[in-house]
């Protein structure tokens, strides 16, 4: 037998490299009044490509949106009316559910899908999603799945999702009970900002979005930090002016991390834009999202600076001066859920860390801070400073 294998031809193998670039490009516009007729930015946008053709489209509207702008609706249809040589509204806008509901349940993908069937929406089409970073997630999964990818355009409603998550590539909905379990990485086609949808927000959310900017400005951009506490008072109040600084600046740092951080695709281990996520996903989970994203991740970053005095990577006192800056503008830095233990007695909480790091699969990697405005990934965090992190966040709250 062995000398018949050594008398066989050997195994031909032949191979060949298939090699192309694929260049990504889509502008991220800030305006106000999107939807007056006498606004062209929507119009424009959408003919950019094919100037002479009449652009067909859907429109998706987060239902808590339409609750506080019930004219919203209309304004779309006037729009359209109004450009009606560039543009074809199929259907009335569809009312969907916003936050982690619509992005825990694989019925209202499966809705948004049927309205795309139904009315012939094709790759030469759009759809439009309008409303939080979660509906922008599932909409954008709808999107990038139908007929392999339609155009998306994003038209973010909150400050979190205006300043992070609307300039991402990335889309997705929750199963097994993990976050985004489900997803793509397709970028939109355009995002086009209204700073009068921020106006109108409840107070808690525009506060909630203010976490993503004090986290970029901790790991890239120390002068963006020192003007979030010099404008803290100006931010707590939500001035129109500081508010609109703050979310375009934040979205910047957002595209120059995607766009120049060498992997918008996220093909390694590391995730340079999640800190003070690792935990932050975890408590969502553990609260059943009665913690906002925002909420957690302000939290979260509050863990991850004490955890960073605490291994000697960041000097002393400076977690005091983040927590005070993010408790200034409204946060809460606890929830009893950072304590709860599983049936071995260990955190809950830990399990974060499992979950961040099967998200992208390699090593475990973190960023966790040197100095106000510089990050540095690690890829191991010790069990009992988190702990002790803990309790040191849960006595700041019971002074």
């Amino acid at each position: 037998m062995t000398e018949d294998i050594r008398q066989a031809s050997p195994i031909q193998t032949a191979t060949s490299w298939q090699e192309f670039s694929v260049p990504y490009r889509f502008p991220v516009s800030f305006t106000q009044d999107l939807f007056k007729p006498e606004n062209s930015l929507l119009a424009d946008t959408m003919s950019r490509i094919e100037p002479e053709k009449r652009h067909r489209f859907v429109v998706f509207i987060d239902e808590g949106l339409l609750d506080a702008q019930p004219e919203l609706i209309a304004n779309i249809q006037k729009y359209a009316q109004a450009h009606a040589r560039q543009l074809e509204l199929v259907s009335p806008p569809t009312c969907v559910p916003g936050g982690e509901t619509i992005k825990s349940d694989l019925h209202f993908v499966e809705k948004m899908q049927k309205v795309i069937v139904d009315h012939h929406i094709d790759r030469h089409s759009y759809v439009i999603g309008i409303g939080g970073g979660a509906l922008l997630d599932a909409v954008g999964l709808v999107a990038a799945t139908s007929h392999r990818g339609i155009r998306h355009i994003r038209v973010p409603s909150t400050v979190l999702s205006q300043n992070d998550s609307g300039v991402g590539v990335k889309n997705g909905v929750n199963l097994f009970g993990q976050k985004n379990y489900i997803g793509t990485f397709c970028p939109p086609f355009a995002v086009l900002n209204d700073y009068r949808f921020i106006e109108k927000l409840p107070a808690r959310d525009k506060v909630a979005g203010m976490a993503e900017a004090v986290k970029v400005a901790l790991i890239r951009d120390p002068v963006f930090y020192g003007w979030l506490e010099e404008n803290a008072d100006r931010l707590a109040t939500f001035d129109a002016d500081a508010m609109q600084y703050m979310i375009r600046r934040c979205a910047e740092l957002h595209m120059a991390q995607i766009g120049q951080g060498g992997d918008p695709f996220e093909t390694g281990s590391a995730r340079p834009l999640d800190f003070g996520h690792w935990s932050a996903h975890r408590l969502e989970t553990l609260t059943r999202y009665h913690l906002r994203h925002g909420e957690a991740v302000a939290i979260g970053i509050a863990l991850d600076a004490h955890y960073s005095v605490l291994s000697g990577l960041l000097p002393k006192g400076n977690d005091e001066r983040i927590c005070f800056l993010l408790e200034h503008f409204g946060f809460k830095l606890w929830h009893p859920a950072l304590e709860t233990t599983n049936n071995v007695g260990n955190l809950d909480l830990i399990q974060g860390l499992t979950d961040f790091r099967e998200h992208l699969g390699g090593e475990l990697t973190i960023t966790l801070l040197t100095s106000l405005g510089r990050g540095i990934e690690v890829h191991e965090m010790d069990e009992a400073l988190v702990n002790d992190a803990i309790q040191w966040l849960k006595q700041r709250y019971s002074k």
